[in-house]
């Protein structure tokens, strides 16, 4: 696909429909977004052998000047498919909200909003604005669910719902309304429709040719998943200043993290991760260079094929541990706290910096603490309160990594 113009999916009323978004670029000094259409029109085509059609023909409209538009026409009808992460199921919120506000529902939400807010803007759909700013949860997508936690996050997670419940109609009539599907010809389109078929028949070939090594790869590969594959893993982060996105590795047990100098660079959400790891500038320098198989990671990610996901053992929640130890070793979840013992260690090692390590020993009142959680056993005495000491040593260790994250 051309380098800032990407085929999208839109789950609307009348249908799914595709059509081509060009995200915020900067020309002349002055940033600029678009879609596919003209004037007060969006363009859109049931299928993407019909908007190939409609790209290699049409004569008129907002994104022939873009600087990348002559690419465009000569990409094929497979090529204008949109991609599972550029399908957006507008129509699908008020059943996606009905979900728990965990990490997978947040995400999909906050790309919808996204998407719906650039077509409110390119548009001129004030309606849309005015529906989305009606509760403070949709500006908050973008720090995951740390910001529907607690009380005041359930609460501002329920007044997003009612909104949805109460108001997305207005959301989808709006932009259901700009959306029209030009006329396109039918020898341009029966010519989309042949590179469809031909490109399907190639795959069902290749599928029948596959030899049963072949299969078994498969299905290794399926069970480890394109990170697995490569040894390199995205990490969540949850401390008292949000939620953050990385990456990290171990070469040889040691520890090496998305970063360098001892900064850990993370990111709010898994897509933004993603567009970082596409700009080949700002990941020129970084530790994971060193890793053999990193030149995959940047090349799916420059082809806009990498998904972000995150495995439950590789999210860390450093947020709240500090209240719970000083409540005392019983209230300490230890799976949250031998995550989070992982994640500063690694960290620090990766820094070169032994202080972790000093205060974690069992010799230290926080280390024997930490040891003792996670090691039970009924022949040792339990820490005694008060536990403002470790609760404060606990604290200066958190301080220190959240220190080292390079916000992006």
């Amino acid at each position: 696909m051309a380098q800032d113009i990407v085929p999208i999916e839109l789950g609307l009323p009348q249908g799914d429909v595709v059509t081509l978004w060009a995200p915020r670029w900067r020309e002349d000094g002055e940033e600029w977004e678009a879609f596919l259409g003209h004037e007060e029109d969006l363009y859109a085509f049931p299928d993407s052998a019909r908007l190939a059609a409609f790209v290699r023909t049409a004569a008129e409209h907002d994104l022939d000047d873009h600087p990348a538009w002559h690419v465009v026409p000569a990409l094929s009808a497979v090529e204008l498919n949109p991609d599972e992460d550029h399908q957006f199921d507008l129509v699908g919120v008020p059943e996606l909200v009905a979900e728990p506000p965990d990490t997978w529902t947040i995400n999909e939400l906050a790309d919808i909003v996204e998407i719906a807010r650039s077509l409110a803007d390119v548009c001129e759909l004030d309606k849309v604005h005015e529906v989305l700013d009606s509760a403070d949860g949709f500006a908050v997508l973008d720090q995951g669910t740390l910001a529907f936690s607690g009380k005041d996050g359930q609460k501002r997670w329920n007044e997003l719902c009612k909104v949805v419940v109460d108001r997305w109609d207005e959301v989808l009539d709006a932009i259901d309304g700009v959306v029209t599907s030009p006329e396109v010809a039918a020898d341009a389109v029966a010519t989309a429709e042949a590179e469809l078929a031909e490109a399907l028949d190639t795959d069902e070939e290749e599928g029948a040719e596959a030899s049963e090594l072949d299969d078994v790869e498969a299905v290794e590969d399926e069970e480890l998943g394109f990170w697995g594959e490569i040894g390199i893993d995205p990490i969540r982060i949850i401390t008292s200043q949000g939620e953050h996105y990385s990456l990290r590795c171990y070469l040889e047990d040691d520890p090496v993290f998305l970063g360098s100098e001892g900064k850990i660079d993370v990111f709010s959400s898994p897509r933004a991760l993603a567009r970082f790891l596409a700009d080949a500038d700002s990941v020129e320098h970084n530790d994971l260079t060193r890793v053999a198989t990193w030149p995959k990671v940047t090349e799916k990610a420059t082809a806009g094929e990498l998904t972000v996901e995150v495995d439950e053992e590789n999210t860390y929640v450093l947020a709240g541990l500090d209240a719970d130890l000083a409540a005392g070793p019983s209230e300490v979840d230890p799976v949250q706290l031998d995550l989070a013992e992982e994640l500063l260690v690694d960290a620090a090692v990766w820094a070169g910096d032994k202080t972790v390590e000093e205060t974690l020993q069992p010799s230290e009142r926080l280390g024997w603490m930490v040891s003792f959680v996670l090691q039970p056993s009924p022949n040792r005495l339990p820490p005694s309160p008060p536990f403002d000491a470790e609760v404060e040593a606990w604290q200066g260790l958190v301080e220190s990594f959240e220190e080292r994250l390079r916000t992006h």
